[in-house]
């Protein structure tokens, strides 16, 4: 069983690559359908998933799962999309309609306030771009009361070498606290620190985290580890 944490009016669930039926080198739990794993055995991982979270339908099929594009946009629904729209998050107001985002080193970030959350997601590119002011701009723009979020498992800086120029760009855009250093001292983003700092800058003060890092975990996808790999998920549901 899931473990969740309750955030606002949502509650929040993080997968890892246990519990699934997909074979190596998706093993197991792998929730993505573009990653060259085996679609028959990806559905039967969303209905596995489905079925660990309470209270959520059990058809995979009323779930929203987006393609992420690394790029801003956070769709706002009232029932499941068809297939998987491009987007890299979705908010809704409505109770019971799970929102799920993606990844092996991007960062989920689950958003709540007391009506309305989001589920998006973030690498250095939709970091820089601004997708987490966009998540924060559309759970407050469908719900009330200040918001809540939750970072998920991500990439550390200990694990993340970055180019320096690049770095120094996103240092300029996001702020300072991106800059990090990898365990043999190079140059690194901290992909979680900005994340904070755009949170902060976008006025949510309440941020929790699931600290597990993508690539020392080897119960969780990476793609920067293996190459080739799964996807992992976080769950975000409105359920009051």
């Amino acid at each position: 069983m899931l473990e969740a944490v309750e955030l606002g009016c949502a509650r929040v669930w993080c997968t890892d690559r246990r519990g699934g039926v997909s074979a190596a080198p998706y093993s197991s739990l792998n929730l993505a359908v573009h990653v060259g794993d085996d679609p028959l055995a990806v559905r039967a991982n969303t209905v596995r998933l489905a079925a660990a979270c309470p209270g959520t339908p059990g058809d995979p099929d009323a779930w929203v799962y987006v393609n992420h594009v690394h790029g801003t946009e956070v769709l706002r629904l009232e029932e499941a999309p068809a297939g998987r729209p491009d987007a890299d998050g979705a908010a809704t107001t409505v109770v019971g309609l799970p929102l799920v985002a993606i990844g092996a080193d991007c960062a989920p970030i689950a958003l709540a306030d007391d009506e309305a959350c989001a589920a998006v997601h973030s690498g250095w590119r939709g970091l820089e771009a601004g997708v987490v002011a966009s998540g924060v701009d559309a759970v407050r723009a469908l719900g009330r009361g200040p918001v809540r979020a939750l970072v998920g498992p991500c990439v550390s800086a200990a694990h993340y070498e970055f180019g320096a120029t690049d770095l120094e760009r996103l240092a300029t855009t996001v702020g300072p606290e991106v800059m990090g250093r990898t365990l043999d001292g190079r140059p690194a983003l901290d992909l979680r620190a900005g994340i904070h700092a755009a949170l902060r800058a976008a006025g949510v003060e309440e941020i929790h985290d699931d600290p597990r890092c993508t690539v020392a975990d080897p119960d969780l996808f990476s793609f920067r580890r293996d190459g080739v790999t799964g996807r992992q998920g976080m769950v975000v549901v409105r359920v009051r």
